[in-house]
């Protein structure tokens, strides 16, 4: 492969700690040797970028403004970075700015003037490797405890930390003809949906369409999950409760049904009973059956 000329990194759990849907400065913490990582290729020349899903933002849970003031914090800490790029959208928004679409991937290097298969994409989750692929990027997965097993096994190049990832580029990242694809899309400096600017700092890629998980989409599927097994007990519970108060009911009505025809019955046997073996004998009232004996009968 051609030398790299720019790396792009993922944010939350890649340069600093995951803090999910953060808008508080004070809660930005670097991953050990974030800052040796990025002195190391400002040093020799490789441009440097950020690009970050937020969808925090699409959520109602934090402002454009809330991840400037994150993001400027970073630069504090890590030192400038050449180009952000954010997705604001949310999962089911429809973009392709959102990781694992490449949009972003696209942007920031056509706003750097740097083809995407002079990049480097480095971040924590499978998104990010997806997006480096179909961008025609290189992507280098450097795993924490939320990364799933699978996104590491299939990841085209895999490093304990961020540091040997970027001493790995530095040393020559070995060519792997099948962990880039064509770019989706024409290269340039322009956003494909028209980027907005962030304060000087930061950059915000808007598109159209996006798919596949995330840190913010498992932890949807968790949610979803979790009420939707919540829901489906109340409704079984609620279900066996009304059976049951059913249940009860009827019997209650069948016993109390039952119990007034009883004493009904045994109300109505001395009225419709005729003695026929004694005097003064009345006829019974309907059609008697045999002889002799108390003969009991129904008017039709």
């Amino acid at each position: 492969m051609s030398p790299v000329k720019a790396v792009l990194f993922d944010r939350d759990g890649t340069l600093v700690h995951d803090v999910p849907y953060n808008a508080d400065p004070d809660l930005v913490r670097p991953v050990d040797g974030a800052r040796e990582a990025l002195d190391a290729l400002r040093a020799r020349g490789i441009r440097t970028g950020v690009v970050t899903n937020q969808s925090g933002i699409a959520r109602g849970l934090l402002s454009e403004a809330d991840v400037r003031r994150v993001n400027r914090r970073i630069e504090e800490l890590l030192g400038p970075f050449d180009v952000w790029a954010l997705c604001p959208h949310g999962p089911d928004d429809g973009c392709h700015c959102r990781k694992p679409q490449p949009g972003m991937v696209l942007w920031a290097a056509g706003r750097i003037c740097v083809h995407p298969a002079d990049c480097v994409v480095v971040g924590d989750i499978g998104a990010d490797m997806e997006a480096a692929r179909r961008a025609g990027a290189h992507g280098i997965l450097v795993p924490t405890p939320q990364t799933r097993p699978e996104e590491t096994d299939t990841a085209p190049h895999v490093a304990p930390d961020l540091l040997t990832a970027v001493r790995t580029v530095l040393n020559g990242l070995a060519r792997d003809d099948d962990d880039s694809a064509p770019p989706d899309g024409p290269v340039g400096a322009e956003d494909p949906a028209g980027a907005a600017g962030t304060d000087g700092s930061a950059q915000a890629a808007r598109g159209q369409e996006a798919t596949g998980p995330d840190r913010e989409d498992r932890a949807e599927r968790t949610d979803r999950t979790d009420r939707a097994d919540r829901l489906s007990r109340a409704e079984r519970t609620d279900r066996t409760d009304r059976a049951d108060r059913l249940s009860r009911a009827e019997r209650t009505d069948r016993t109390d049904r039952s119990d007034r025809l009883s004493r009904a019955d045994r109300t109505d046997v001395p009225d419709r009973t005729h003695r026929t073996d004694g005097p003064g004998a009345a006829e019974p009232d309907g059609p008697v059956g045999g002889s002799g004996g108390t003969v009991v009968g129904r008017a039709p």
